[in-house]
């Protein structure tokens, strides 16, 4: 048996959908043919101006409550955040005295039906070990539920690999381990093997903005719902300019044309030929190719924070159902990621925004930096609960700050979540007039700490009560 059919009987034998089976195939073909999702430097150029989210006109009450109401909000929300020594669904953790993420989208969606009298369902995309404790949390919201749709659907698991054979792995002291997600990218599979994409077009629900649980500045903006429904985009992704910061983050670019001519500003292709819209991650950089990191040639990341017309995509599906097309992004592991002893596996992943390559017509929005403000560290988590956001009555999360915010970097001792609650027993430090923290060795904080200009804090050193840390 080779390793593709030992893989994809391993799926069969857990009663997978015939198109988790088929996304899974295409995996594996691409696998054999690493060169195929290879984007070098120079196969690509620059993306001309786009249109901009702060440009498009304010719709009508009719017009705003028309899209609201054929929208779904569908959050990413299978992390337990491990990274951070939790055991539980990240979007637990709390960003604000009682607030975690799920209560803010729950606040975020209920003000939003509420100001506009629209629909606007919300679903989470789940693992098996978030769902239970995430629909918990959301079932506290009163009227959050659509009696049509579910409140969740999940996401799809896959055979780790063998790096040495690319066969299943074996690991019998943990057979859990055997498996993993398929990466973000399996949304669009899973909605179809769920059932929730025909249960979402059957309610007349036709868009979706879907975007990570853990990204602070992710709000449906009824600009952009009026935008898609208007013009009928079938996929945006929402995209801002790349900083310092963003060197490492997935960009945009547009394949070089074939006649050896650069795109014509304004004349972007949009399709899938010469001329479209590309979206390049780390892992499809050539060795040796250091374009990536050229952010003034690449200018826009990608916020992950996208656009979906639901029936486009079952039309799609229809025609392929591993649809649509997504480059292959191989993460390497152990099969015990605590273990990095443990057998070494490949594990065979997809990106959502990088459908924008393959969906013909697929549009690119230039949006501000604050609707990128995700919480991947206790880094970002200092951040979030200091006075640098505002929590608003609606839930969102309102950025108290202008220009560049301050950057946070704290030392390793920081970075679970547990001892990060000790070194900050006292609440996080004032930020506003901050540009950079550093925080190294052992240090812990009292409370009302103030933090003004660019500082770094050396421990062992305890931080008292009203101090003002100056730079």
């Amino acid at each position: 048996m080779s390793y593709v059919d030992a893989a994809l009987a391993a799926l069969t034998e857990r009663d997978a959908h015939p198109a988790e089976v088929e996304a899974f195939r295409r995996r594996l073909e691409q696998l054999a043919e690493p060169d195929s999702a290879v984007l070098p430097g120079d196969a690509l150029e620059p993306v001309p101006d786009l249109p901009s989210l702060d440009a498009l006109d304010e719709p009508s009450d009719e017009a705003a409550r028309d899209a609201l109401d054929r929208l779904a909000v569908i959050k990413l929300n299978g992390g337990l955040g491990t990274s951070m020594g939790l055991d539980g669904p990240k979007s637990l953790l709390e960003i604000k005295p009682g607030t975690s993420f799920l209560d803010a989208v729950a606040r975020q969606t209920l003000a939003l039906r509420e100001r506009h009298g629209a629909r606007l369902p919300l679903l989470l995309m789940d693992s098996e070990g978030t769902r239970e404790p995430s629909l918990a949390a959301l079932r506290r919201h009163e009227g959050l539920e659509d009696p049509e749709l579910p409140l969740d659907f999940l996401q799809g698991s896959e055979p780790k690999l063998r790096a040495d054979t690319w066969e299943p792995v074996s690991w019998p002291a943990d057979p859990r381990l055997e498996w993993c997600p398929p990466g973000h990218g399996d949304l669009y599979t899973a909605l179809a093997a769920s059932g929730a994409l025909e249960r979402l077009l059957a309610a007349g629900v036709r868009w979706a903005f879907v975007s990570n649980s853990d990204n602070l500045g992710a709000v449906p903006d009824v600009r952009v719902a009026a935008w898609v429904v208007a013009q009928e985009v079938p996929f945006a992704l929402e995209v801002a300019r790349r900083t310092p910061m963003d060197r490492k983050g997935g960009h945009l670019a547009a394949r070089r044309r074939s006649d050896g001519g650069s795109t014509p500003r304004g004349e972007l292709d949009h399709g899938d030929g010469d001329g479209a819209l590309v979206l390049r991650e780390t892992a499809q950089v050539p060795e040796g190719d250091d374009s990536f990191t050229d952010i003034e040639r690449f200018s826009w990341f990608n916020t992950n924070n996208l656009w979906v017309d639901l029936e486009h995509l079952r039309a799609l599906q229809a025609d392929d159902p591993a649809a649509p097309y997504l480059p292959l992004i191989v993460n390497r592991k152990t099969v015990d990621p605590t273990d990095k002893s443990s057998t070494p596996v490949l594990q065979l992943e997809t990106a959502m925004g990088a459908a924008i390559g393959s969906i013909t017509g697929a549009r690119a929005l230039e949006v501000p930096r604050h609707r990128f403000a995700p919480v991947k560290t206790t880094d970002d988590l200092l951040v979030a609960r200091s006075d640098l956001y505002d929590l608003a009555d609606d839930g969102r999360m309102v950025p108290t700050w202008t220009g560049d915010a301050p950057v946070v970097e704290l030392d390793d001792g920081f970075k679970m979540l547990g001892d990060f609650e000790r070194r900050f027993a006292g609440g996080a430090p004032s930020l506003a007039r901050a540009s950079a923290l550093t925080v190294e060795g052992d240090v812990t904080f009292g409370a009302r700490v103030s933090v003004e200009g660019e500082v770094t804090v050396s421990g062992p050193r305890h931080v008292e009560d009203d101090e003002v840390l100056k730079g």
